[in-house]
């Protein structure tokens, strides 16, 4: 029988590491070896992600082990490196951060991150040992973008967003009870959000000039998922730029052109992204639609994987829907 890979998985209580476990617990081809909460010592696994009773027998831990192939740190941003410097950590293991760290950044002391965005840099992915997973906006943006800063048609793009609470984390602040969200939308971090600055340095390697990205994002009253649509002038018409993202596109397991209006349901708990195209005028539109857990974090974090060691892309990430 074929050795499954080992896996761990630092700051596993929250909601991407969660997500990640669940993921994981099915993927025909590794084993969690552990997982560790600062805040959740001793307690197992199902005692915090509640629908994972009768899935796992996991309890967390601190303690650090070298005994595994792939380490997945879900911390909250700007920890991940300073962890990383405080633990000795084999240089056979391969890490995927999944906070913000080395996405526009990516060397420290043992190696280089590779921007872990597949449709960008899939080859690269494949000889990684660290990888820099992408921003759930970010993420988005970029899939929405990639075809035409290719084609040399950025230069100013004005984006909107909306996502949901488990956007902000599982730690409880103002914004994100209940009695604030229901039947409620805000706009937050208008035009300083911090995934600009990886968006425009992916696009920017296409483009070779600046791109200017006015992005102003907004929180919703619902749990998961993100929606954005990005405003752009051109002077292709609509087939034009409609065959440029079904070429770019072309095979790929989970970037899909739409040709009829998109909604959030369809990639709900799917590792999917869809991308609607719109014009009026010399105005195009481009919409986005992401789970921002899945394909946003956790999800992409696992097709990640599945690159660096030889795996399918979708192995694990054949997911469906929440259509209703």
């Amino acid at each position: 029988m074929e050795a499954k890979v080992k896996i761990g998985i630092v700051g596993a209580a929250g909601y991407t590491g969660g997500e990640l476990i669940r993921l994981l617990v099915n993927h025909p081809k590794v084993d969690i070896a552990f997982v560790l909460s600062r805040s959740q010592v001793g307690k197992t696994v199902s005692s915090i992600h509640k629908d994972l009773l009768g899935e796992t027998d996991l309890v967390f831990t601190t303690e650090y082990s070298d005994t595994i192939d792939v380490l997945f740190l879900c911390l909250p941003h700007t920890e991940s490196k300073t962890w990383i410097e405080s633990h000795s950590i084999n240089d056979t293991v391969k890490i995927i951060d999944l906070g913000n760290d080395f996405r526009v950044e990516g060397n420290f002391s043992k190696g280089t991150f590779i921007y872990g965005l597949p449709e960008v840099n899939y080859e690269a992915i494949t000889t990684a040992n660290y990888i820099a997973n992408p921003g759930c906006f970010a993420t988005a943006i970029q899939l929405a973008l990639l075809p035409l800063a290719k084609a040399g048609l950025l230069q100013t793009v004005y984006t909107t967003g909306i996502t949901g609470a488990t956007g902000a984390g599982q730690a409880l602040q103002p914004t994100t009870h209940f009695t604030w969200r229901a039947n409620n939308i805000s706009s937050y971090k208008t035009l300083t959000h911090q995934h600009v600055a990886e968006v425009c340095a992916t696009l920017e390697k296409f483009t070779n000039h600046k791109v200017n990205l006015e992005f102003v994002p907004w929180r919703g009253d619902f749990t998961r998922g993100i929606f954005t649509s990005s405003t752009l002038q051109t002077t292709s018409d609509l087939a034009e730029v409609t065959a440029l993202y079904d070429d770019f596109y072309s095979g790929n397991p989970f970037v899909f052109v739409s040709k009829e209006t998109i909604d959030l349901k369809q990639v709900v708990n799917t590792n999917k992204c869809l991308l609607f195209i719109e014009q009026e005028g010399n105005h195009v539109v481009v919409h986005s639609v992401i789970d921002n857990l899945i394909k946003g974090a956790s999800g992409q974090a696992v097709q990640n994987m599945n690159l660096m060691l030889g795996f399918e892309p979708t192995l694990g990430l054949k997911l469906k829907a929440s259509a209703f």
